[in-house]
């Protein structure tokens, strides 16, 4: 799994698991929710300082996006459809 995989799949397992959407992460971040969306789906080259906005807005240390996943973790699931409130 290359660099770009991992970010992708710690970053929706991260905000998956918070509970946030794309939509709410990429307010928190000061990003259009496509970066966050292209990010998740290894469309995207993040900068440090995006990557950095990102763990910040999650409330994680920004090494949280590099770690190796095991391969028996299963894919982090989508959050359902739709707006959500911050709460």
């Amino acid at each position: 799994m290359d660099t770009r995989a991992r970010i992708a799949w710690n970053l929706r397992q991260l905000r998956s698991s918070a509970g946030v959407t794309q939509e709410n992460l990429a307010v928190d971040a000061g990003v259009d929710r496509t970066v966050v969306s292209d990010l998740e789906r290894g469309r995207h080259n993040a900068s440090i300082d995006l990557l950095d906005r990102l763990a910040d807005a999650l409330k994680v240390d920004i090494t949280a996006l590099f770690p190796v996943p095991d391969p028996a973790d299963p894919k982090p699931e989508p959050l359902k459809p739709g707006r959500k409130s911050n709460k």
